[in-house]
């Protein structure tokens, strides 16, 4: 049973239904490694994950993670930024994970930038797959988040609807600008 109330277990919920054993997936903010151990278990050793970080130290938990999970072989961690992924990636993909903010417990001042998660948004949609989807969970909380969620959502609605469906998801009775998800599946 998952909780509505944590953003990121839905967007778990929803990438679940996409992804198969033998799927290309794509972890585009590594952090500390939830996303990557997800989408490697549900790829198998037939499939395979791309995880990005800038922060060697968000990689190293990450490999940490993996290894005790014996989920490393199907997973290439890479630091650089979501921005280059087209650089590893030629898809098609199934699924590309955005937490989007600060490392948990690491330098609240390194944070993702607007600018950069919109041309890795727009390389993301050119690699992804017929039914694909991109999940990205919004931390409205701190300035910078607040303001890649206003750039981001301004973004996603402009998307074709031939082409997308895009979902934002809001937790209508909390306070304090919590979490929110935006989910875009190409049709």
């Amino acid at each position: 049973m998952f909780s509505i109330e944590k953003i990121t277990e839905l967007a778990h919920y929803i990438v679940a239904w996409a992804v198969r054993e033998g799927d290309l997936a794509v972890d585009a903010t590594a952090g500390n490694g939830h996303d990557t151990i997800f989408l490697a278990g549900k790829v198998g050793l037939k499939g395979h994950v791309y995880s990005f970080d800038v922060q060697q130290e968000a990689l190293d938990h990450t490999l940490i993670r993996l290894e005790q999970q014996q989920l490393e072989k199907q997973v290439t961690l890479i630091r650089e930024g979501h921005e280059q992924m087209q650089r590893y990636i030629e898809g098609p993909v199934i699924a590309v994970m955005y937490n989007l903010g600060y490392l948990p417990g690491g330098n609240r001042r390194i944070t993702t930038k607007h600018d950069t998660t919109i041309i890795s948004l727009k390389q993301a949609l050119q690699i992804l797959a017929p039914r694909g989807i991109i999940t990205m969970v919004l931390y409205p909380g701190h300035p910078e988040g607040n303001d890649e969620k206003k750039h981001l959502a301004a973004f996603c609605k402009e998307l074709d609807p031939e082409h997308y469906t895009v979902l934002n998801s809001q937790l209508f009775n909390r306070f304090n600008k919590p979490p929110e998800l935006i989910v875009v599946q190409r049709k």
